[in-house]
């Protein structure tokens, strides 16, 4: 592993677990359920490249990713499996996605319209997949009306493009069961009053529906979080930790009392202290909200985030914390000796989500991947 990679800060991510937690996945549900992983912002900020190798030992049916340029860096990759662009497209957009053969979510008449004159001008037909809003509320057509939206897209779909699936999202799969059977109801509804023909592809599980409702997996499953090492709601299985963030002690400071550190000045030494300086801030996607309320790994203990996360370093209290030197190691997300800082803590410190966490972090940090091909 580069020296150079590791003189500032990066995140680690682990190969093995990513395709652990997939498996995971793949039991819950079922081996006959198609498998969707959704690889979009750049896997979940892990980097793409790496994750769809990895991914690609499973077999899975195909990915799904929500822009069309996610779609077109798929096919630059190599790919050439299925890709669903599941979130609402431009006009513009679609063209450019027709292009890269991928296929299309489809939320609207008009949007299917879309798809059906960029498919025009181009030598296949396109597939797409119906999205039926089932609560979510923010794209698909209306379940309660598929009597009325159905026959005009089943004429378009019979005629001018493929027809490859039909799918939902579900909106509180995280929080229990209840929400996901109303919406699986009503997806079931508005099915049975369009009518798709056989073949067409069910979808409407994400991670936390795969794992608590697994016989709603229907034709496929779309996880995305747990892939990545994010849990995915209460009472539910763990999954393994894919990432770890790592930083070096890059100053060691003997502060007095009332010695202050950071913007605004919002941490005052109590007692004297020694404060250690690390290589990563809010610029690096640490994010900002763990002022004074988070904390490190340093030599194997705790050691807490003192004064406001600056853009390019962080301050920690490292006092009763003997042996450490600039160089150390610093663990932001991950394990040192018996003590762990997980995915999940640094959300609920930030009052984030651990979607938002690992997006977050910039491509300033570099993505070093581990345990690679079973190495």
């Amino acid at each position: 592993m580069s020296t150079q990679l590791k003189d500032r800060a990066w995140i680690e991510v682990r190969a093995n677990a990513l395709l652990a937690n997939a498996e995971a996945i793949v039991a819950s549900v079922g081996a006959e359920a198609l498998l969707i992983p959704m690889v979009k912002a750049d896997a979940y900020g892990l980097g793409l490249e790496q994750a769809v190798r990895q991914l690609e030992r499973l077999n899975p049916w195909g990915f799904g990713v929500a822009t069309a340029q996610e779609g077109v860096d798929l096919r630059a990759l190599g790919v050439s499996r299925p890709v669903v662009v599941v979130s609402p497209l431009s006009p513009t957009a679609v063209d450019r996605a027709v292009a890269a053969d991928l296929q299309i979510g489809v939320s609207s008449l008009e949007g299917l319209e879309a798809v059906v004159n960029a498919s025009s001008r181009g030598s296949r037909k396109v597939g797409v997949h119906v999205e039926i809003d089932t609560g979510m509320g923010r794209a698909g057509f209306d379940w309660r009306s598929a009597a009325e939206w159905g026959p005009a897209l089943k004429r378009v779909c019979e005629t001018d493009v493929d027809w490859v699936g039909c799918y939902t999202h579900l909106h509180s799969a995280d929080e229990g069961a209840a929400a996901c059977h109303d919406q699986q109801v009503r997806f079931s509804q508005a099915l049975d009053a369009l009518q798709p023909p056989s073949g067409v592809l069910l979808h409407l599980l994400n991670s936390a529906g795969s794992m608590r409702l697994p016989e709603f997996g229907g034709g496929a499953v779309r996880p995305g979080i747990f892939l990545y090492g994010g849990s995915v709601g209460s009472g539910l299985p763990r999954p393994d930790a894919v990432v770890s963030v790592h930083a070096r002690v890059v100053h060691i400071h003997d502060a007095m009392v009332n010695d202050t550190v950071g913007y605004g000045a919002t941490h005052r030494a109590q007692a004297p202290s020694t404060w250690a300086t690390l290589s990563i801030g809010y610029g690096d996607g640490l994010p900002r909200a763990l002022g004074n309320r988070g904390a490190a790994l340093v030599s194997g203990r705790r050691a807490p985030i003192v004064g406001r996360i600056s853009m390019d370093v962080t301050v920690v209290d490292i006092t009763g914390i003997g042996g450490v030197s600039v160089g150390d190691l610093a663990t932001l997300i991950g394990t040192d000796g018996d003590k762990c800082i997980t995915l999940d803590e640094v959300a609920r410190l930030a009052d984030t989500i651990s979607y938002e966490v690992l997006t977050g972090f910039t491509p300033r940090l570099p993505r070093i991947w581990t345990g690679l091909d079973g190495c």
